[in-house]
């Protein structure tokens, strides 16, 4: 029987016994279950009013107004199911979740700790309550109670995809990238894991990885790694190019390039360099130097920038700085610096 049929089953009932407390009960699961909120919380408020100790009407009520974004009235409804039966681990879990929402998170975790004590196996208790102390920033004690979690229930998806992100917070990329590869080995259509994945591969250096993942959370319908796919992998494509040209010395092709990286990604240090680069092999120095200075700024210890600008400053006639900028490469532990110096200041 459908959910359909047994409203209409329950319709007659009550036509026949208009103060049947569990046929208006019933009746509104089954609106719920069909999405018909605004009748289901009806024929909750009619079985409260023949039954106000009926506690599983109380939270499914609660359960309806979350669908309305009623967290208040949402939290009344728990809080007078827990009323009447103190161990309704259930009612403490959602009540919970609401308070998440209104972003009262220490009441939050006060409700999932008591849904934990009243039922110790309670995997999403530990989940929810892991993600309310990141709120707090209790970053330690998130990634405990989501581990706890997983204990529980090895294949809970959601708890390795939480405490991943929990991990990128510490800058635990390897731990992060265990958990996203866990989430996604138990639901292969997950394409927010796939889009922290490829963030988190990104931040290891395998970009070429972190392109892939991105790719297939694209695939799966995510946006944002649509954009990523279109900031950071086109221009990993143009700058791949422009090596290539520029190992041929086909200066003006691998300048082209470079510049398509920049404007994709503005702070590319890599493609301002190479662009210095370039434009130094056409006697732009000038440029080069602007590009070399732009690498520098995006990443102070690229020894190699300070040379190659140290090189174009000496062929503009600019030797204190050339020296300067060859003294600094050595401080930051290019010996070729140290030759240039000998050889030119």
């Amino acid at each position: 029987m459908d959910h359909r049929e047994k409203i209409q089953l329950l319709n007659k009932v009550i036509e026949t016994e208009p103060k049947n407390t569990a046929a208006y009960y019933m009746r509104g699961i089954a609106k719920y279950a069909l999405k018909e909120y605004a009748g289901a919380i009806q024929d909750y408020n009619k079985a409260i009013e023949l039954n106000e100790h009926l506690h599983e009407a109380y939270y499914n009520r609660g359960l309806v107004k979350s669908e309305f974004s009623d967290y208040s009235g949402e939290i009344q409804d728990y809080t007078k199911a827990i009323e009447i039966n103190p161990k309704y681990a259930d009612a403490y879990y959602n009540r919970g979740v609401a308070k998440c929402k209104l972003t009262d998170y220490s009441g939050a975790i006060q409700d999932f700790t008591k849904a934990i004590e009243i039922n110790p196996d309670y995997a999403g208790a530990y989940n929810n309550r892991g993600l309310a102390k990141g709120e707090i920033s209790d970053y330690k004690g998130e990634i405990q109670d989501l581990t706890k979690a997983i204990e529980i229930n090895p294949n809970y998806a959601k708890a390795y995809y939480n405490r991943g992100f929990a991990r990128i917070g510490l800058k635990d990329y390897s731990g992060a990238f265990q958990d996203y590869t866990k989430a996604i080995e138990i639901n292969p259509n997950d394409d927010e894991a796939y889009f922290k994945r490829g963030i988190v591969k990104h931040k290891l250096g395998d970009k070429n990885g972190a392109c892939l993942d991105w790719s297939q959370a694209s695939k799966l319908g995510n946006s944002k790694a649509h954009d990523f796919v279109q900031q950071f992998c086109k221009a990993k494509k143009y700058l791949e190019e422009g090596d290539n040209k520029l190992d041929i010395k086909d200066y003006s092709g691998a300048i082209e390039d470079y510049t398509k990286v920049i404007e994709i990604d503005t702070n590319n240090d890599t493609a301002y360099y190479n662009r210095g680069i370039a434009k130094f092999g056409i006697n732009d120095n000038s440029g080069a130097i602007k590009d070399y200075t732009k690498a520098i700024e995006i990443r102070p210890n690229n020894a190699k920038a300070y040379i190659g600008r140290g090189l174009s400053k000496m062929l503009l006639f600019d030797k204190n700085g050339a020296c300067l900028d060859w003294s600094k490469a050595g401080e930051l532990g290019d010996s070729d610096a140290y030759d240039l110096i000998k050889k030119y200041c």
